[in-house]
This record gives C-alpha cells, structure tokens and sequence, in this order.
C-alpha cells in the first residue's frame, strides 16, 4: 500500500493545479525578468530612428500589424503576464491621458525594474529600493520644473509655428523624415475646430480620411466632413444649402401589427397603391417645402422615396454608423430626427456645399462649411498601401493629442535626450547628499535614465558610450540645453534644432513609470489558479472604427 502525503498549508487550501510563487526568486525576480522582455520589444521603436515591428495573425483574423508605435504595440500582443501587464496598463494610461509617450513609460520602467534586479542581487531589499524610487521620482517632477523653458507657459494655441514647434518631436517620433508636412496639416485641422476657451478642445472634432494612392504630398485638410460613399441619387453636387437628417430612415414605415386587406377589383388595387404614393409625396413635399435641399437618412432609404425626392430635386446622402451620423449634425448644426416628415426650422442644419468626388479612384462625398461655426475638420490621407495609411493615422493622432495637451499646460522642456540627461546628472548629485540604503536605488533611479540617450543612439546606429559622455561634459559645463542630433550624429544645442517636449507628456510618462516599477517590486507572491477548460471566451464586439 503507497501511503499518500496529505497536502498542508497554503497547498491544502487551494484547488489543485494551481501555482504558488513566494519569495525574490519565484516571484520579484521573475516578475522583473518578464518586464524586461516587454521593454526590450517597445524599447527598440523609441524615437525617430524606432525599428518597425511587424506583427501578424494569418490563422483566424487575418490581421497585419506593421508599426513603430509603442502603444498600438503593447495593446496588439496580448500579454498573459501578471507583472507585465502592470506595465501595459500604465501605457495604457499614458496614451489615454496624453495621447503620446506610451513606449518611454513602459520602456523606462522596464530600466528601472532591471536596475532593481542588480540592487537586489547586491543584497538591497525590496522595500529599500521602493523608498528610494518614491524618493527619486518626487526629486525628478522638482528638477523637471526647473528646466521648463522661461515664457513658454505662455502661448497663442492659434498661432501655426508656436504649434508646429511643440508638435514636431511627437509626430517625428512617428514619421521621421515626413513631420513638416504633417505638422502643418494637423495644425490647420485643430486651429480650425479649436473653441474659444482652448480647454475644451475635443480630439473627436479632427476626422481622419484615409484613401488608398498617391502620396503625402497629396494630402489635403478640409472644414467640414468627408464621407467614404456616394450619393444615393442622381443629385450629386448642392451649394448653400439646408439639411434635414432622419436617424430612422427615408422610407415608409411598417405597421407594428399584421393588417390583411381584402381587395376585390383591379380598381381597388390601384388605387390602393397610389394612396401608398400619395402618402409619400406628402411626406417628401413637406420635407422640401421646410427649405431642405439635402436628406441625410440613417438607415434605408425606399425606393419610391428616392423617386420622389429626384422630383424635388432633393440630394440624398445616407450614412450607416450613428457615430458618424452624431459628426454629422455637428458639422451642420442640424437635429436628427426620428420620423420622416416636416421638420421644424430650428432642426435643420446648414451646409456650404455637399459634393461628390473622385479621389484616387474612389467616390467620395465632401460635406464643406467654410464659413459658419464649423466644429469638424477633416485631414484626408492618401498612402500607398493600408499600413502606411494606418500609421499615418497614428502620427495624426498623436499630433492631435499634443495639441489637446497643450491647450492645457503648453510649458515645453529640451527634447532629444537633453531633458534625461540633465536629471540623470542632478539625481546621482541628489544621492550623493542622502545617507541610508536608499542612495543606491536613487542612483539606479539616476542611471536609469541613460536609457533614452542610450537607446536613440543606437537606433540611429550611433556610438552610445561616445554620445553619452560628450552629453555628461556639456550639461558638466553648464548646457543644459544640448541633445543629440540623430541626422550628424553629434551633440547640438536642441533649441538650434527646435526639437521640444511638452512638460505634461514627461511628467506622467516618469511618474507613470515610477508607479508601475514599484508596484511590481511590491509583489512578492503570486498564486495562480488552474485555467478553466473549455472553448476562449469571445471578446465583447467593440465599437466601430468610427
């Protein structure tokens, strides 16, 4: 007879098949192991030179991946990991409360947790080091208003070059090479749709056109909307004309209950559809005697509907998603309504010109309004292939969200690395002065920050260690202002080179950082139950791409 060993303690309590990681080994050393691995990936797509990642799912979505955007990254490769995804939450934060600087938080966290592994081998524990990264952090947000650049609180957010400036690291950062000609269109759509108290800039108010073909060059920016479909009619091109939109469709509406009619003769046929169109009529006369010259419909539109809104010369346009058809009446100040029939004066809306257009090979509808209180601009993206399309899409909407920053805090601080390295330099100073453990986790917190000099130059294929020294001498000296210019491949002052960070951006992205490197450190174990058998669980059905 085998005698069987009971299970005892936290084994006996927990369902088998379950995992119980205790201890620096297990669990701390593994959890930074593993931030490490998510680090080096985004790690290697920081700044212009950023290689491209290339991601695919052939199996079962047919997905294709090709970017150099940290934040698009860490959100497409679905990571298991407990700890990592500690760090994939805080880019997620990142990118939604600023928009930019997801892959320096997950990238400068990654540093700091390896950083972490090196104390903990020298003996250091955990909570030493936490001490010490809290301590290093609030000296870091200190020192980073120290360096914000004298006047810059002050800035006219409808002035094109005081944007473009603090625009352009953000969105070269994303399309090296290509930032002057984004940058100017992204300017001219968010000054466009920018309200009189710039506090309440809204991101949804600049749209995105992407159509296949021709190239950056040919990118436009238009007041108004840009519709991917044609115009239901013949009716193709209307000018200073008023709008009425029907949420629930141009069409007769069904009965609710079933209705039989008994008809006995030809005569009773007939003159029970023309009753059916007279009704119709009605409707589509009302709808143009309100002044209407354009329909905007919901959902379906009937075909005897259309034939009678050609009658009216009436242009008919119809668009699917409710997201859209919300930017619609937007645009035109117009009111959706439920039910076709007469609307009032106050629900119609107005436009300057609705037109159907060809743009490269694909019929488009252009819904301008130049003159009245416009409230939506579109940028329209011509590329040659979906991928460079989308992530021209992303550079936009990073030069977006710069914007929205900084309409609400516009202090710039030196980009290019000067800003890292003069709080590497003013850190490891700062630890000199303290006195218990906790000077080394400052330092590491110090050293830390090479990372980001460190890493663009070797993205740009240059000598890190040359670059990071001839940095240390120049900020030794006083110049706090030098950074590295990735196109020589030397040291320059960046105010020359007119790269600028916002401050905002920085100081979430470090304290971001901080918080998540911490709180993985703080774990010290880790219970995992069995994984459930079974079919996955579908994802919910997210929103539409609008």
């Amino acid at each position: 007879m085998v005698y069987q060993m009971q299970p005892y303690g936290i084994q006996a309590m927990l369902k088998e098949g379950h995992k119980h990681l205790s201890g620096l080994d297990e669990a701390v050393l593994k959890n930074i192991d593993a931030c490490k691995q998510l680090s080096t990936i985004t790690r290697t797509s920081l700044g212009p030179n950023g290689t491209w990642y290339e991601q695919s799912w052939l199996q079962s979505l047919d997905k294709l991946f090709i970017t150099n955007d940290a934040a698009t990254i860490v959100n497409e490769l679905e990571i298991q990991h407990p700890a990592a995804k500690i760090l994939v939450l805080a880019g997620k934060a990142q990118q939604e409360e600023i928009g930019d600087g997801a892959n320096l938080t997950v990238s400068f966290s990654g540093e700091l947790l390896q950083n972490a592994e090196e104390l903990i081998r020298m003996g250091l524990h955990p909570s030493e080091i936490i001490i010490g990264y809290t301590k290093a952090i609030n000296k870091t947000v200190e020192i980073l208003d120290e360096l914000v650049e004298k006047d810059s609180e002050r800035m006219d957010v409808r002035n094109k070059d005081e944007v473009t400036k603090r625009m352009k690291a953000a969105v070269a950062s994303k399309q090296f090479g290509q930032e002057d000609i984004l940058c100017s269109l992204i300017a001219d759509a968010c000054i466009q749709v920018c309200p009189k108290n710039p506090a309440n800039f809204n991101v949804d108010n600049v749209r995105v056109a992407k159509i296949l073909g021709g190239g950056l060059h040919n990118s436009t920016v238009i007041r108004g909307m840009v519709l991917k479909n044609d115009a239901v009619g013949t009716i193709k091109r209307v000018e200073k004309a008023k709008v009425a939109v029907f949420a629930g469709g141009v069409d007769t509406s069904a009965t609710e209950t079933k209705g039989t009619v008994l008809i006995h003769s030809a005569e009773q046929l007939e003159n029970y559809s023309k009753t059916e169109e007279a009704k119709v009529e009605e409707l589509i006369k009302a709808v143009a005697d309100s002044g209407a010259k354009v329909i905007v419909s919901g959902a379906a539109v009937g075909e005897m509907a259309l034939h009678f809104c050609e009658r009216y010369k009436l242009m008919v346009l119809k668009i699917s998603s409710k997201f859209e058809l919300r930017r619609f009446c937007r645009t035109t100040g117009a009111v959706a309504l439920l039910k076709l029939g007469q609307p009032n004066p106050d629900d119609l809306g107005y436009v300057d010109s609705v037109s159907v257009e060809e743009v490269g090979g694909v019929r488009v509808t252009i819904v301008r309004n130049e003159e009245g209180g416009n409230s939506v601009s579109t940028v329209v993206l011509r590329g040659s292939t979906d991928s460079i399309l989308d992530d021209l899409e992303r550079a936009v909407d990073d030069g977006v969200n710069t914007y929205k920053a900084m309409c609400r805090d516009s202090r710039i601080v030196p980009g290019a690395a000067a800003t890292e390295i003069e709080l590497a330099r003013r850190l490891k100073e700062f630890s000199l002065k303290e006195t218990g453990l906790d000077q080394y986790a400052i330092a590491k917190f110090a050293e830390s920050f090479e990372m980001v000099p460190k890493t663009l130059a070797e993205n740009a294929g240059l000598n890190a260690m040359e670059i990071i020294s001839s940095l240390y001498a120049e900020h030794a000296s006083g110049n706090t202002r030098v950074g590295i210019d990735l196109e020589e491949g030397v040291c320059k002052d960046v105010s020359t080179m007119s790269i600028w960070d916002l401050h905002v951006t920085k100081f979430f992205a470090l304290k971001y950082a901080a918080d998540a490197a911490c709180t993985v450190l703080r774990v010290n174990q880790i219970i995992m139950a069995k994984p459930a058998g079974g079919p996955r669980r579908e994802q919910p059905a997210g929103m539409d791409e609008d």
